[in-house]
This record gives C-alpha cells, structure tokens and sequence, in this order.
C-alpha cells in the first residue's frame, strides 16, 4: 500500500542495541474454545495483534467512517482467549516515528469497512507486519478467512458480518497524542441479534481499549 511504508532492519544487521530497537511480535487469541480441536487439523477463528514498543495494535468493527486500529495491552485483549506469540524480529525505530507510522496505517483501516473475509483482524496484522519487518503472519491465522473468501458458506452467517456498537471518542493520550475510547450505546439500542454480532463487547464497563486517532491527509 502506498502509505505507511518503513524501512525494516535484516537479521543481519549487527546494530548497538538502543531505546530505539523494539521486538515485533504476533499475539494470537481464540475466537472460539472449539479451537481446542480445530487447531490440531490446521483450521481454527483466530484474532491477533501485533506488539510493538510495548503496546498491542489491532483491528475492530464499529460503524463509523474513522480509524478501527486499536491499543491494549499485550496478550489481553478483552473478549478473546490468548494463545500464542510469534516473534517476528526487532526493528530500529523510535517510538515517535512509530507512533506517526501506526496513526498513518490507520487511516486505511476505518471501522466501518471491516470484512471477516477480506479484512479482517489478521489482514490487518500480516499488512503491519509485512510493512515492518518484510515478513508475513503465519498462514494458519487468517487460514480460515482464505477458505471462506472461495466459498463463504463454510462460515455461519452470524461470523460473516462482525460489528461493534460502540461509539468511538477521543482522548488525550500521556505523550500527548489523541487516541480514541469506545463508548457503549445504551442497550436499548442493540437487539439481540446484533449482540451476537460483537466483535469486542465489554463485559463490564472496563473496556480497556483505546483506538488510535488516524492521521490526516
């Protein structure tokens, strides 16, 4: 894609270890405690994030035109079932330009236009992966989004359109940026189909999770 493109250190590099080098790494969650059986035949409903400097970057649905790429904190992103993390090697890049690197990603991926075929969480994480290290997110997470995009009836209909109903508001971040917090509707505005339908439902008030304003263009 033509925003948001970094520079990637090889393993090669024999670089002095600085406040600026940082581990990329892949933390893969269950959707579904059926993935207990499913994972062992190389299927399974997977979400993941990418951990860099510290924070965990994904990917949501809500229904407005603004950024859907969140921040947790690793390996607990509320609603799903941590499984595993995969390293994808270190980079050389200061938090700062992280930080204007991740707003300008987010741009491309706004809430509204989330697809659990064809992008989805973990397109999200192969793309900031690829962008900053030049490597790819294990096949098996985003194995089964692949199978769907040949034949969508392999996914219950409850699966193939994902939403959150939240409304996403800013606040001000401790280095001074923006990010954005979600605000639950009131429930009377969510019928009980749509609950089915969360893809990061608080299950108290606690949400602890914060959208990163995008940048603007």
């Amino acid at each position: 894609m033509g925003t948001g493109e970094v520079s990637h250190s090889s393993s090669g590099n024999q670089s002095v270890s600085n406040n600026n080098e940082t581990n990329v790494i892949l933390n893969v969650y269950d959707l579904t405690p059926i993935n207990n059986y499913s994972y062992w035949v190389g299927l399974g409903i997977f979400h993941s994030g990418i951990e860099v400097h510290g924070k965990e970057y994904g990917f949501g649905a809500h229904d407005f035109p603004v950024s859907g790429v969140f921040e947790v904190e690793p390996r607990s992103c509320p609603g799903f079932i941590y499984r595993c993390s995969i390293s994808l090697g270190r980079i050389n890049m200061p938090f700062s330009e992280f930080r204007a690197f991740i707003e300008s990603v987010a741009s491309e991926y706004h809430g509204d236009t989330y697809h659990l075929i064809s992008k989805n969480c973990n397109h999200f994480t192969d793309d900031l992966a690829h962008r900053l290290t030049g490597k790819h997110i294990p096949g098996w997470v985003n194995r089964l989004a692949r199978l769907g995009s040949l034949c969508s009836c392999l996914l219950p209909e409850s699966l193939q359109v994902t939403t959150v109903k939240q409304l996403p508001e800013y606040h001000e971040m401790e280095d001074g940026s923006e990010s954005l917090s979600t605000t639950p509707r009131d429930s009377t505005e969510i019928d009980d189909t749509e609950q089915e339908k969360h893809l990061l439902s608080p299950k108290d008030g606690n949400l602890d999770v914060a959208f990163v304003k995008e940048a603007q263009k």
